[in-house]
């Protein structure tokens, strides 16, 4: 399986690796940092104000992908982190941090919708869900490492030290891409004018990939509230310290290892079933967070979590392309990913809002985001019809399949 696959696949892979390393391993100590500047009514804010930012960013990426290619578009957004790492420790008032965590949302913005375009170009469709797997895993592991390595280096050295690794693991990510070859057609090249940033309406948001657009919101709705509860849930059940990151560790480790075994669900299965079964996953893990009075149930949670994403997220990717027509690819991922970023801020913000530090709301910010989770598994259910697993000889089928108007699975 592994040797299957081009040198171009497993150098995007290393360089997803360090650009989720380079910002996840600011989160756990975020919260805490905001409180000691004086902000700690605006936690929400901190996840919120990132992905605001990125959604806003997500129709030029998509359109920029398109025109000017994949690698300029990654190379921004890594750039924004690398940035962004030098100016965190000058962001000392409430707003002018709020602020930097707006500047930083381009980075995601920008950096993943041009990976997933590459990606796509690269990998025959017949494995596109699988490699979305591994690519995912490699992501995952950044995200694994991120928060542990960023409390070890805040406690070990300084705070300002963690925000200097991210812009390391942020500059590491740029030298890597700067090995890769475009991808995106000669024909299709255009250089760069701020004319391409003007918009017309029907380059914001791509009708063909609405079906798993709408998934996507929903199911992502919870991993914003978790981000921006869960290290005062950990800290409540005695996780501090080393320990504070721990449950990013069990949900990311879950996630990648089921992404190593059932990255091929959706090849074989098809799309939608696996999305059925991962959103069911993803209610019941959050079913055990709204009752977790110790620390094992706890980190069960995140672990049957960690186990729905493993299978959601690949296989939303590969969804979401299959739908996309070829020559827009990019504007496809860019509509998928401003669901996400929707779902994740809107999460965000209403946990800050329903939790607003008292340990006694925490129950109802996951009983929130398993209402949205049971919708999203509703709505697979009732709203999408799911075709035999049998992947498409061209990726125009997935173009023909929309034609008619009803939001079907193209495996």
């Amino acid at each position: 399986m592994l040797g299957s696959y081009s040198r171009g696949f497993w150098l995007m892979c290393l360089s997803s690796f360090l650009f989720f390393l380079s910002f996840n391993l600011l989160l756990p100590e975020l919260p805490d940092h905001l409180s000691q500047l004086g902000g700690g009514e605006y936690k929400g804010f901190i996840i919120a104000l990132f992905t605001l930012t990125a959604a806003i960013s997500r129709p030029f990426s998509g359109k920029l992908t398109d025109t000017v290619g994949r690698i300029p578009v990654m190379v921004f957004g890594s750039l924004v982190c690398f940035l962004c790492g030098f100016i965190y420790p000058w962001a000392l008032t409430v707003s002018s941090f709020l602020f930097l965590r707006l500047l930083h949302g381009f980075s995601t913005g920008f950096k993943p919708t041009g990976t997933a375009a590459f990606v796509a170009d690269i990998v025959p469709v017949e494995k596109r869900g699988e490699a979305m797997g591994l690519l995912g895993v490699t992501g995952s592991l950044g995200m694994a490492a991120g928060p542990a390595f960023g409390s070890w280096v805040a406690e070990t050295f300084s705070l300002n030290t963690m925000f200097y690794c991210s812009s390391a693991a942020a500059l590491l990510s740029v030298l890597v891409q700067g090995t890769l070859t475009e991808t995106l057609p000669q024909a299709q090249r255009q250089r760069f004018s701020f004319s391409l940033l003007k918009l017309k309406l029907d380059e914001i948001l791509e009708p063909r990939v609405l079906a798993p657009a709408l998934t996507t919101l929903l199911c992502l709705f919870p991993f914003g509230a978790v981000l921006t509860v869960i290290p005062d849930q950990s800290r409540l059940l005695g996780l501090t310290g080393p320990t504070k990151g721990l449950f990013y560790v069990c949900y990311t480790v879950a996630s990648l290892v089921v992404r190593l075994v059932a990255g091929k669900a959706s090849d074989t299965h098809g799309r939608v079933p696996v999305l059925r079964w991962s959103s069911g996953l993803l209610a019941l893990g959050l079913a055990v967070l709204v009752w977790s009075p110790s620390v094992p149930v706890f980190l069960l949670g995140a672990v049957i979590f960690g186990i729905g994403t493993g299978l959601n997220s690949p296989t939303l990717y590969a969804w979401t392309i299959d739908l996309s027509h070829p020559a827009r690819r990019g504007r496809g991922v860019a509509t998928m990913y401003i669901a996400l970023e929707v779902g994740i801020g809107l999460g965000a913000l209403l946990a800050g809002w329903i939790f607003d530090n008292q340990p006694g709301r925490l129950p109802w910010v996951h009983a929130l985001s398993l209402a949205c989770v049971l919708a999203a598994l509703g709505y697979l259910l009732l709203g999408v019809r799911a075709t035999p697993a049998s992947p498409p000889t061209h990726d125009a089928q997935a173009a023909e399949a929309l034609a008619v108007g009803a939001p079907e699975e193209v495996v």
